[in-house]
Formats: C-alpha cells, sequence, structure tokens
C-alpha cells in the first residue's frame, strides 16, 4: 500500500506535466466545447459565429508550435509515458495541418452547397477540430497504441465529413464505402499491433528494448505483422494498394471535403511513417530488406497507377484523386531516401502539395459553383470568361507537373536529389528504379495536367452556358490569389521556406 500512494502520485505528476505539451490540443478542445455550446444554445441568426471561432481556435493553436521552432535548439519532451513527443517534426507538422485546417474553414463557408445546407455548420466544424486534434496526435506518435488511437480519431471524423451534406446518393455512397472499407484496415492494422505486443510485450516503436525484442522475432511473422500494421497507415495515405477507396469517395464527396482529405490526413501519416522508418536504423534496428523493397514497390506502383489512371478521367475531381495518388508516391520517395535530409525534403514536398491541392479544388470548385462544369469537355472556352481563375489554375497545374519557376518543380528536385544521393551512398537497384519512374510519371502527368488548359483557352465553346454567372474576385478569389503567389515563391525562394532540423 505504501508502495502504490508514491506510483499513483507520480503517474499523476507525470499526467500534469504533460499537459504542458499539448497546449495547441487544448485549445482545440476548448474550442471544441465552444463551437458545441453556439450549435446548441444559439439561433440561426449566429450562425456564423462558429466559423468564426473555429478559426481563431485553429489559429491560436498553431502560436506555441510557431513560437518553440523559433528557439534555435530542439527542446524534444517525451510525454504521458513515452506515449508523444513534442520535438521539431511534431511542430513543424502542427504548422501544416493547422494551415489546411484553416484553408479547409475558409473553404466550407464559401461552398455554395454548404452555405446552402438547411442545418448549421456547427456539428462540421466541431468534426472538423477533432479531426485536428487526432492528426496533431499522430504527427506527435511514438507509440503504436497512440498511432492506432489517433488514427481512428481522423477516420471517424472523416467519415461524417464525407456524408455530411447528404444531397444524393452518390454522396451516401462514398461516406457507406469509405467507413466500410476504413474498418476493414483498421480491424488488419489492430491485429498487427497484437502481433508485434505479442512479440515485444511493448508498443513504443523507438524503444531500444522494443527494437531489440523484434530483432529476435522470426522474420516471416515480423514481416506479416508489419504488413497488417502498415495497411492501416497506407489508408490514410492511399498508396498501392490500399487505394481502391480513394477515386469513388474523392469523387462523390463535397469538393472542400475531397481538398481536406487529400491533403490533411497525408501529412499526418507521412510524418507518422516517416518517424518509424528512421527511428529504427537510429536504434540500431534495420526494418527487414523485404519490407523494404515492399515499400519500393509500393512507391514505384503508386505512381504508375496514379498518373496512368488519371490518364483516363474525364470528370476533374476523379482526375485529381488520380493525382494525389500518384504525388503519394512522390512524397514515399523522400521517405526511402533517408537519411539523406529526409526531414527536410519531406517537409517541403509536405508544404508544397499542401497549398498546391488546396488550391487547385478550390478553384474547380468556384468554376464548378458559377457554370456546372464537372468535366473536362465543360472546360472548353472558359479561360477567357474566367482569365483570373484560369491564370490561378494553370499555375498550380504547372506546379503539380513539377515545372519552373513553381514550388512543385524545386519539391520534386529536391526529392530526385536526396534518392540519388541515397543511391550513390549504396542503396541498391530499387532507388534507381525509383528515380526512373519519378522522372518517366512526371512526363506522363504532363498530359493530363494540361488537358485542362488545353480546353479552357484553345477549344471553342459549342453550347452556352445558362446561368452562366460572371467572375468574381470575392474572399475565396483573393485568398486563391495568395496561393497562388505563395506557389510561385516556393520555387524561386525556397530557401525562406525550408524547415531547420
Amino acid at each position: 500500500m505504501k508502495q502504490l500512494v508514491p506510483d499513483i502520485t507520480n503517474q499523476l505528476d507525470t499526467l500534469v506535466n504533460g499537459f504542458s505539451g499539448i497546449v495547441p490540443e487544448l485549445v482545440l478542445a476548448v474550442t471544441f466545447l465552444m463551437v458545441i455550446f453556439c450549435g446548441l444554445f444559439l439561433g440561426k441568426r449566429w450562425s456564423q459565429l462558429s466559423f468564426y471561432i473555429s478559426l481563431a481556435g485553429i489559429i491560436v493553436s498553431a502560436i506555441p508550435s510557431y513560437i518553440l521552432l523559433r528557439q534555435p535548439t530542439d527542446t524534444a519532451t517525451s510525454l504521458f509515458s513515452g506515449m508523444i513527443v513534442t520535438d521539431r517534426t511534431g511542430l513543424y507538422g502542427r504548422l501544416l495541418i493547422a494551415l489546411v485546417c484553416g484553408l479547409f474553414g475558409i473553404f466550407v463557408q464559401s461552398n455554395k452547397a454548404f452555405r446552402s445546407h438547411p442545418k448549421k455548420l456547427d456539428d462540421l466544424y466541431a468534426i472538423l477540430l477533432c479531426i485536428q486534434i487526432g492528426l496533431n496526435f499522430m504527427v506527435l506518435s511514438i507509440h503504436w497504441l497512440m498511432a492506432f488511437i489517433s488514427i481512428e480519431m481522423v477516420s471517424m471524423g472523416s467519415y461524417l465529413l464525407v456524408g455530411y451534406l447528404g444531397k444524393d446518393a452518390r454522396q451516401t455512397e462514398a461516406s457507406l464505402k469509405y467507413a466500410l472499407f476504413g474498418a476493414a484496415c483498421s480491424a488488419v492494422m489492430l491485429y498487427g499491433l497484437s502481433l508485434i505486443y505479442g512479440f515485444t510485450g511493448s508498443l513504443d516503436f523507438t524503444d531500444s528494448a522494443h527494437l531489440k525484442q523484434l530483432l529476435d522475432t522470426d522474420p516471416l511473422f515480423l514481416l506479416l505483422a508489419m504488413l497488417f500494421v502498415f495497411t492501416g497507415v497506407g489508408f490514410k495515405l492511399s498508396f498501392v494498394p490500399f487505394h481502391f477507396w480513394t477515386p469513388d469517395v474523392y469523387q462523390g464527396a463535397p469538393t472542400p471535403v475531397t481538398a481536406f482529405l487529400s491533403t490533411a490526413p497525408k501529412i499526418a501519416g507521412m510524418i507518422l511513417l516517416t518517424r518509424i522508418l528512421i527511428a529504427w536504423p537510429a536504434a540500431g534496428f534495420e526494418f527487414p530488406k523485404t519490407l523494404q523493397n515492399l515499400f519500393i514497390a509500393a512507391a514505384i506502383a503508386t505512381m504508375l497507377l496514379g498518373n496512368l489512371a488519371a490518364l483516363r478521367q474525364q470528370v476533374i475531381k476523379r482526375m485529381m484523386a488520380y493525382s494525389s495518388i500518384g504525388h503519394t508516391g512522390f512524397l514515399m520517395m523522400a521517405i526511402l531516401a533517408y537519411p539523406q535530409n529526409a526531414y527536410q525534403v519531406l517537409f517541403f514536398y509536405l508544404l508544397v502539395y499542401s497549398v498546391m491541392n488546396m488550391l487547385v479544388f478550390m478553384i474547380v470548385d468556384s468554376i464548378e459553383n458559377w457554370t456546372s462544369a464537372i468535366g473536362l469537355a465543360d472546360y472548353r472556352g472558359l479561360g477567357k470568361i474566367y482569365p483570373i481563375s484560369f491564370f490561378c489554375l494553370v499555375v498550380v497545374l504547372i506546379s503539380l507537373t513539377g515545372l519552373p519557376p513553381t514550388g512543385g518543380f524545386m519539391a520534386k528536385l529536391m526529392i530526385f536529389s536526396s534518392v540519388y544521393a541515397s543511391w550513390q551512398a549504396g542503396g541498391g537497384i530499387g532507388l534507381l528504379l525509383l528515380l526512373i519512374t519519378g522522372a518517366l510519371t512526371t512526363v506522363i502527368s504532363l498530359f493530363f495536367y494540361f488537358k485542362v488548359p488545353l480546353q479552357a483557352f484553345l477549344k471553342e465553346r459549342i453550347t452556352e452556358i445558362p446561368a452562366m454567372t460572371k467572375e468574381k474576385l470575392n474572399f475565396m478569389g483573393w485568398i486563391a490569389v495568395f496561393l497562388t503567389a505563395a506557389i510561385l515563391l516556393l520555387g524561386i525562394y525556397p530557401q525562406w521556406f525550408l524547415p531547420n532540423f
């Protein structure tokens, strides 16, 4: 009994001290409660208040991370008995997630379908805040259990976002399909975690004792367990062969939700995956060569399938869904290039990708609202009618392709340089194949990205669009112009935005 009291006291002290490291998440939790309060007790006259409270909470939650990043040294702190760590990696991840969540909130508020929704949007903003908390914990996780809980927190909210409007059968089908596939992948991941716990008696993937136990595990069983575990991570990242849900869900979901799902979960998933794959060699554990080769094969297949499938698409959102799959392959290249500045290159690519992806869907949504255009053929001749929007769209498509002078060019150049350096250092034939595939798929992407300006500027409209709306440079339009300028700045002055590790 005497021993029990000090143990409980120590646990409480650890818990209380841990709260100082999760101030952003506490801010988001308080904001969540305020949004729920607004929805329950305030009438429709105050319907805009939830948006402003949510946006303010997202901005305030980013301030502590920004302040800590300004410090010259990395003050990494392990919290909650080694479940999470607040280091520069997690701080950068929090800022990127806050950027995407803030843009998503603005996107929703400007979207015609959400504005005309009969219900208030308090529930949606509450869901967004919960997802952001889950995403933040994903980038901080160094423990398999925390990683799993965070992934599930993000997944549950994502299912609700996809079916939030419930306007037609397609959205309901997309939400149901997403939930079913997600539940299956979560079950497989949980089974893999149970195997790893059985092998090691621990779930801290940075702990040397945990990794030593993995070294003593039969390679075949270890490979099987790891494949099960990475099923859950692969579902969030939508790399091959866990991509099957992506095109239907992205096409069926409301456009702001599609933009969010194709960006925010990938940021958190990539950072989590990078933590795992870099923590192992740092602790003296080289993950099985077979597993490494499988990751290389998955990256190659992801780039090829994403870009080749996008060539055949005529619906713009479906084309961008396959495009996002292709970009996942490039993100995997950055991870597989460790230790050649992996974190720095990955975070720069994630920043560029976040801006590009949110911007392209914002413009596509605006054009759809004005003209009801959803397919490539519907874009015929629209470039002359909406010059500002299509100028921004052309710039972002150039960046997505990876051409200068855009951020996409610099991001891909850094990845190619890192992979090449790793290959020269003895990385094997797999990294060379990654380089060749990356270059090949960049060329392929030219053909489907440039279908859009081809239709918009070089083809004449055959039929008039009834009820065509004139181009308006409203608040959303200025956001698009600002993000377009950011893409050009990322390409011309990348050193301004490179993270310091």
